[in-house]
């Protein structure tokens, strides 16, 4: 399998050697990017692939069998369609893209070369302690799942990382809804296997700001290195980023998730708390828990730690089972957990959060699916 980068950064330079290691016919044979940040990383672990400026060379001169894209989010769209017009398969970094008009387009493509062509690197659905959650869940000894009360909180170090890096402007990353939480969004969706019917959100800017411009001094807002766009200041005007959003969804089988995230929390964690008709299952991903207890009983039924220390995943031991999955799903034809049509569903959920947040209005979603199932791909719970 001969496969070609788009967007060498440090994720997807992490991600293309963790693949090498489960997939053993795995072979870099090149990279398109200007100015590759993650270059030396790849090059450390013995790999020297071609280099090329653009994808368009790279594809012209290079016969690859699979194209993983890592390059900023609004490149997405473009460097997939590349992909799929040179009859390649793409693996693409979350988010697929960045608007819902993107979305739209995307879609009309899926349904030219057909949707199994593309990959998505939505990784949580992977993590361990999410599947415990869905197995819960799926055995029904919770009962029907009535509410969620769930959040990614980070810590300022990492918080300071999106001020600074590309990801500031919302033209380049979507906004931090769509860039870092459409995990979630995505996780609690596919728990639910329902989307969403209306969707509220509300949040701001309070922490990185001028205001706060003494603090830029402080080393803990420096430490996560940026490249492309990077920018020294971490305490300025020039971002439309939100630093701490909240966000209302009503599914349409009517369950409810309340969701909260904020870039500025010295303890973070990303939990979940799950509650249904018979039992509740509650979660901590930065933490490393998972309890169920049931509700006619109060009694705890499941009490399980989780540790990371054995992995190089940098998210909850689910890059390693992502690669595993990716070896299955290439070698036998097993179908992943996550397809592109789920992340571009939490994607638009995404978007929807966010235009309600500038709008102040409450969404309606019903209409934005009936067009997402008019193109013939798939059929979801209504």
């Amino acid at each position: 399998m001969k496969v070609g980068l788009c967007g060498l950064g440090n994720r997807l330079s992490y991600l293309a050697c963790l693949l090498r290691q489960y997939i053993p016919e795995f072979e870099l044979v090149s990279y398109a990017d200007p100015a590759p940040a993650g270059l030396s990383y790849i090059q450390e672990r013995g790999l020297e692939p071609a280099g090329y400026a653009d994808l368009k060379g790279m594809l012209a001169s290079e016969s690859i069998d699979l194209l993983m894209i890592g390059s900023p989010n609004h490149l997405h769209l473009e460097q997939i369609r590349s992909g799929l017009e040179n009859s390649v398969p793409v693996f693409t970094e979350k988010p697929v893209v960045t608007t819902e008009a993107q979305t739209f387009e995307l879609l009309g493509l899926l349904k030219q070369y057909g949707v199994e062509q593309l990959i998505t690197g939505l990784v949580l659905r992977y993590s361990p302690l999410y599947k415990d959650l869905k197995a819960t869940v799926e055995s029904g000894e919770m009962g029907e799942i009535a509410s969620i009360e769930a959040s990614e909180h980070i810590a300022p170090a990492h918080g300071a990382f999106f001020m600074r890096d590309w990801r500031r402007n919302s033209a380049y990353s979507g906004g931090f809804m769509l860039e870092k939480c459409v995990h979630d969004l995505d996780l609690y969706q596919g728990l639910l296997g329902c989307r969403p019917a209306r969707v509220v959100s509300f949040g701001g800017r309070k922490t990185f700001t001028s205001v706060n411009r003494e603090l830029e001094r402080v080393d803990t807002y420096h430490k996560k290195k940026s490249s492309w766009q990077a920018s020294n200041r971490v305490f300025d005007d020039d971002t439309d980023l939100v630093d701490y959003q909240t966000a209302l969804i009503e599914y349409v089988n009517g369950a409810n998730l309340c969701f909260h995230t904020n870039l500025n929390v010295p303890d973070e964690f990303r939990r979940f708390c799950v509650i249904g008709s018979r039992g509740m299952a509650e979660g901590d991903f930065v933490r490393g828990f998972y309890r169920v207890h049931d509700a006619p009983s109060s009694r705890k039924r499941i009490d399980k730690s989780y540790s990371y220390e054995n992995t190089v995943s940098r998210h909850y031991g689910a890059e390693e089972q992502m690669a595993g999955d990716l070896a299955k799903y290439f070698h036998e034809g097993i179908p992943l957990p996550v397809s592109s049509l789920d992340a571009l569903e939490a994607g638009l959920t995404a978007i929807k959060l966010d235009e309600s947040r500038k709008t102040g209005k409450v969404i309606d979603m019903l209409e934005v699916w009936e067009r997402f199932d008019s193109y013939g791909l798939q059929q979801r719970c209504t």
